[in-house]
C-alpha cells in the first residue's frame, strides 16, 4: 500500500507496551503526519496503563480482533524478538506495511522467512534499527562522505559500559544470546552504515556477570569489501569506566590523509596535515526522552522521519532487505566465537 498519494495522517497500531513503547510513540509524534491509533500488549492492563498516560482510547490483548476492528495503515512491532516473526506474518497476511523493532528475528531463518512473507504479500517491511540515525554518527560519516580523511584503512567502534541496563529490561538476563542481539545489532549496522560491508569476520565472546545466561562482552573484528579492518569492541560488563557515557558509542577512523574520532561527549575531531578541528555534535533535546538515554532516544525521531517516508513509497534506509546483512553478521559473529574461526560472511 502506498502512503504517496494521501495528505492523511498515517494511522499506526503499536503492538507491544515494554519500555521503548512510549519513546518510540513520542518520536512519531514529533515526526507529524502519523496518528497512533490503537496499542496491543499481551497483559491488557498494561496497554490500558500506556494508553491513559498517551491519550490513546483503543487498547486490545488481542492483535488479532486489534486488526479486524480498527482501521489502520500499517503496524508498528515493539515486543521482544521471540514474538517479532508472529506479528510480522499477521500484518502481512492482512496486507499492512509493519516496521519491526531490532534484532529483527532470533535466527537468521526465521528473519528471511519475515522478509519473504512481507515481499509475498506486496508489503514494505521496515525495520526500526535508529542507532545510525545518533546525530554525532551522522555528523562522522558526513566527515567520511566529504573524503576528508581519504581512504579509511582501519577504524574501531567501542560501546563500553558499566550502566546497569538488567534494571530497566530484566527479560535480557534471560537471554542465551544477549550483547551481540541486543547492542550488537546496533553496532554492527552501524559498522555497515559508516564503512560499507563485511567479507569476512572473526568474534571472541565472555561472560563477565554470572547471573545472567547469555554473553555480555563480545569483540568483532572484520574485513571489509574496501579492504579496512574494523573492530567492534561491546561490554555491559560494570567495569570502572573513566570516560563511561552510556549511552555513547565511542568510533575512532583512521585513513590515508588523517583521522576522526567520535569521543565523549558528542566531540567529532577531525585531524589532517592542517590540525586538528573540533566540533561537539549533541544530540537534540526532548522534553520526552529520559536524560540517561538522550542520544538515543533522539535518534528515534529522525529515524522514524526515514521510516514514514518509506511507508508513502520514498526510501527508507533500514528496509529488512537491508537489515538481513545486519542480521547475518550478528549470526556469523556466534559462529565465529563458537568455532574459534574467521568466517566468510555470506551475501
Amino acid at each position: 500500500m502506498s502512503m504517496a498519494l494521501t495528505k492523511r495522517p498515517l494511522r499506526l497500531a503499536v503492538i507491544g507496551c515494554g519500555f521503548w513503547a512510549r519513546y518510540q510513540i513520542a518520536g512519531w509524534r514529533e515526526v507529524g503526519g502519523v496518528e497512533v491509533v490503537a496499542l496491543y500488549n499481551r497483559t491488557l492492563s498494561k496497554a490500558q496503563a500506556l494508553g491513559t498516560e498517551l491519550g490513546i482510547a483503543a487498547v486490545y490483548d488481542d492483535a488479532e480482533e486489534l486488526l479486524r476492528r480498527e482501521n489502520v495503515d500499517a503496524v508498528d512491532v515493539i515486543t521482544d524478538v521471540e514474538t517479532h516473526a508472529k506479528f510480522v506474518h499477521l500484518a502481512a497476511s492482512r496486507g499492512l506495511p509493519v516496521i519491526c523493532q531490532k534484532p529483527l528475528a532470533p535466527t537468521l531463518e526465521i528473519a528471511l522467512g519475515m522478509v519473504q512473507a512481507c515481499k509475498n504479500a506486496g508489503v514494505p517491511l521496515l525495520v526500526h534499527e535508529n542507532w545510525r540515525w545518533q546525530a554525532p554518527i551522522r555528523a562522522l560519516k558526513g566527515v567520511l562522505d566529504a573524503g576528508t580523511i581519504g581512504r579509511v584503512f582501519r577504524a574501531r567502534i567501542d560501546f563500553i559500559t558499566g550502566f546497569p541496563v538488567f534494571a530497566n529490561q530484566p527479560f535480557l538476563r534471560q537471554l542465551p544470546q544477549f550483547i551481540l542481539t541486543d547492542i550488537g545489532s546496533h553496532i554492527l549496522d552501524t559498522a555497515r552504515f559508516l564503512f560499507g560491508e563485511a567479507s569476512s569476520l572473526h568474534c571472541r565472546t565472555q561472560q563477565i556477570h554470572r547471573d545472567i545466561q547469555g554473553e555480555d562482552v563480545a569483540t568483532v573484528m572484520m574485513g571489509m569489501d574496501g579492504g579496512a579492518t574494523i573492530t567492534c569492541n561491546m561490554a555491559y560488563a560494570e567495569n570502572h569506566l573513566e570516560h563511561d557515557r552510556f549511552p555513547e558509542t565511542y568510533v575512532f577512523v583512521e585513513g590515508e590523509k588523517g583521522s576522526v574520532e567520535l569521543g565523549p561527549d558528542y566531540w567529532v575531531r577531525v585531524t589532517t596535515a592542517g590540525g586538528t578541528l573540533a566540533k561537539r555534535q549533541p544530540p537534540h533535546r526532548y522534553a520526552w526522552a529520559d536524560p540517561a538515554y538522550d542520544v538515543v532516544q533522539a535518534s528515534i525521531v529522525s529515524c522514524c522521519g526515514n521510516l514514514l517516508e518509506g511507508l508513502r513509497g520514498g526510501n527508507a534506509e533500514t528496509t529488512g532487505e537491508d537489515n538481513l546483512k545486519t542480521v547475518r553478521l550478528v549470526f556469523a559473529a556466534y559462529e565465529s566465537a563458537e568455532r574459534g574461526e574467521v568466517i566468510k560472511v555470506s551475501k
